[in-house]
Parts: C-alpha cells; structure tokens; sequence
C-alpha cells in the first residue's frame, strides 16, 4: 500500500514553548539516566510497547544524533516522519516532524530531556502541535484526551524502564 505524505512546516525551539497546543509532562524514575537515554535510543524504545503506538523505525544508522530520522505510526491510522536538530548525547533530543500522512497537521515537534535526581531520573517530555484551520476545532475538542494520554504513556515508563 503506497502512503501519500504531506509536508509539515520546519519547528524549532521557538515552536516548542508557543505551540497553540503544548503538552509538558514530568515523570521521576528509579533508574540511572544513563538507563532512562538507552530506553529512549533504542531499538524498541519503551513508546513502542504502549498501545497508541503500532510502529516505530529509527531510518537513520547508529549512531544517532543531528539528522537523525525516524518514522513513528500511532494507532494503525497515522504515520510521522521525524528528523532530529538537537542531540545532546545521554540528556536531551528535540525533533521537527517532516511529514505527516495525514492531511491537517501544519507543524510538529516533541522534546525529550533526561536529568539526574538524588533517586534517580527525570524524563520530560513536550509534546507540541500546530493544526490546519480547519482541523484546529477537533484537536481543541479532543485536547484533553490528547493530554491524558501523553500523561499515561510519560508514566507508563516507570514500570517499562524501572
């Protein structure tokens, strides 16, 4: 089956804190960070097995960092592809999605920061949005959904990571 794909608009950090949808979640692990970045650079990252994800592909050979991609398809319906601007080995990577298999979404960008606790790790992960005009009323109709959601699967690294 062919997928047709629509361009998305360049993000940067810019984007990230303005977003007209923004979704900032906060999770403490009890696992070195060193732990928590090998999760998330992995084959098969923790966000793999939770159900909203059905498919994530690193395109891009080891090792990773600047201009990494990859394609990620949530619930059989929707594919994204993503290229990395910052890679700040063992701490933090930021992507701009490039494409989108689904015609509405203008811009796309997801921050993942790692940071050492006394018990521990601190994963963040923002989540930012731009839609279409004419999509803008169903995400502001399903935000909350959307935020439960990236709210389970931050927490649902404490019993996938620890």
């Amino acid at each position: 089956m062919s997928v047709h794909w629509y361009e998305l608009m360049n993000s940067g950090d810019d984007f990230l804190k303005a977003a007209p949808f923004r979704y900032v979640n906060s999770v403490e692990l009890p696992v070195p960070p060193e732990r928590m970045w090998a999760a998330l650079t992995a084959d098969y990252t923790p966000a793999s097995r939770i159900a909203l994800v059905t498919g994530l592909r690193w395109t891009s050979p080891r090792p990773f960092g600047v201009g990494t991609t990859r394609e990620v398809r949530l619930l059989r319906l929707i594919t994204a592809r993503e290229r990395y601007y910052r890679w700040d080995e063992g701490r933090r990577k930021t992507f701009t999605g490039v494409q989108s298999s689904v015609r509405g979404l203008r811009r796309l960008a997801e921050d993942y920061v790692v940071e050492s606790t006394p018990t521990g790790s601190r994963f963040t992960w923002t989540l930012a949005l731009e839609p279409s005009p004419a999509l803008k009323p169903l995400l502001r109709l399903t935000s909350p959904v959307t935020s439960w959601m990236v709210r389970r699967v931050a927490r649902s690294l404490t019993s996938q990571v620890g």
